[in-house]
């Protein structure tokens, strides 16, 4: 067997550091590549390791935190970013079986690694494992808390696989039973993907599936590093089921009703879990400032807006302008949309309470408009129809008119009834799509960018 680096008889300082020599070139050519990296094209200018913690010989648990250039303004040089934080599952050995080969991120070339080759550990089914075997026997690891729902039982020896989708985390099935959410970008304070699925299972809701293990971190501040929750086997993600649809004609207006009942359901579980505010005509200008200050930013990054900026602001000074308090404030999803539902024993779950992870952690815990998911999944049908073509906007709309028929169903209110607000958010989310895929990927921008260019002819 080959030692690992931890095995040395001369063994290995764990201290930043010299681990430090060793990874930083490494990780400054690897992250960046990384489909759930934030500084997407900005190098990374300096790597300071937060913390470390050696889970078992070979496999180190390290929390890094980066610092990269921002954009640049007006032409002239980037400017520092704000620090980001990521969380990294390291395996180390001397060479690589084949099946691993493609999760190495390279050989390192001084310090205590010297000459070891380092990978991305979560590839590895020994190192998934054992950090299933941890979640199972709750402790801790250095700083690291492993924690269970003790009413629930994992078995041993679950077969790990890591998901290749692409996502802002890195998801473990183990078995077919269960689920693990590695987060990736590491925010001080309880992730919003634990805490409202936790609180919504003590609200009998079965629309969530309810976490069953979870770790976190002690530092430097506390945080969610991971959740473990059922894995739904059979199940079809919304946006699968939507382009399945579209590509053989059947209509999707059934799915798009009961995908409205099962999002108000969640919203009113929601509503008994968490304290709602009451808004006020203040706020509704308070918000409309934020969604204005918003698509200035993005008109800034992403020149092809600004022809259209007019129109959409109109849309904010219309929810601005309201005299009276729109819908209520509560704990909501915060990134509703076809793939973060999953069809299965005839009935719709709902998934991903993280929110977007690219905004603060205290953003995306904070009560807002239950309109919001509305607007994201109405935005999600139209991105599903325009996907394919020939363009089907008729089939856009009927789901439109059906996902809000079913929410009314369920909610005793329709969210059509609130039109400034429905369509401040609509505007709101394709802005936040514009600039998305400009950044990731920009084949996609023509999906976005009509949607900007109809709600701007609504003005």
């Amino acid at each position: 067997m080959a030692k690992t680096a931890l095995h040395r008889p001369s063994g290995l300082g764990l201290g930043p550091a010299p681990l430090l020599t060793s990874l930083a070139e490494l990780l400054r050519a690897w992250l960046p590549r990384q489909r759930w990296f934030a500084g997407k094209g900005r190098p990374v200018t300096d790597l300071t390791l937060v913390s470390t913690t050696e889970l078992y010989p070979g496999c180190l648990h390290l929390l890094v935190r980066t610092e990269h250039l921002g954009p640049p303004a007006h032409g002239g040089p980037g400017t520092p970013a704000p620090e980001d934080c990521y969380q990294l599952l390291l395996g180390v050995r001397e060479a690589l079986s084949p099946r691993l080969a493609h999760a190495a991120i390279g050989r390192a070339s001084a310090g205590p690694l010297a000459d070891m080759i380092v990978y991305d550990a979560l590839h590895d089914p020994r190192a998934a494992g054992l950090l299933l075997e941890r979640l199972r026997r709750p402790g801790t690891a250095g700083p690291l808390r492993f924690e269970h729902d003790a009413r629930v039982t994992v078995p041993v020896g679950l077969a790990p696989r890591l998901l290749d989708a692409e996502q802002s985390n890195s998801s473990l099935v183990y078995g077919d039973a269960f689920i693990l959410k590695v987060f990736r970008r590491v925010q001080p304070g309880i992730n919003p993907d634990l805490e409202v699925p936790w609180a919504l299972a003590r609200q009998g809701c079965t629309r969530v599936p309810a976490p069953a293990a979870w770790f976190r971190t002690s530092r430097p501040q506390e945080a969610t590093l991971g959740v473990l929750q059922p894995f739904l086997r059979e199940a079809v993600d919304g946006w699968t089921l939507a382009l399945e649809s579209l590509s053989s004609g059947w209509e999707f207006t059934d799915e798009a009703y009961e995908l409205g009942r099962a999002t108000a359901e969640v919203h009113l579980a929601l509503a008994q879990a968490f304290p709602v505010n009451v808004p006020s005509p203040p706020q509704n200008e308070l918000l409309a400032t934020a969604m204005s200050e918003r698509l200035d930013a993005a008109v800034h990054a992403v020149p092809e807006l600004q022809p259209y900026a007019a129109g959409l602001r109109s849309a904010f000074d219309a929810l601005a302008a309201l005299e009276t308090a729109v819908r209520p404030a509560q704990r909501i999803h915060g990134d509703l949309h076809l793939g973060q539902v999953l069809w299965a024993g005839q009935q719709w779950s709902v998934i991903d309470f993280e929110g977007e992870p690219a905004r603060p952690l205290t953003e995306r815990r904070r009560v807002q408009s239950p309109v919001r998911d509305v607007a994201g999944m109405l935005r999600s049908f139209d991105y599903a129809a325009r996907s394919r073509q020939p363009w089907r906007p008729e089939w856009a709309q009927r789901c439109h008119e059906a996902y809000c028929a079913g929410y009314a169903a369920e909610a005793d209110w329709d969210p059509r009834e609130e039109p400034a607000l429905l369509r401040a958010y609509e505007t709101d989310r394709a802005v936040y799509e514009v600039l998305y895929e400009a950044r990731h990927r920009p084949d996609w921008l023509p999906v976005p960018m009509a949607a900007v260019r109809r709600l701007a002819e609504r003005c």
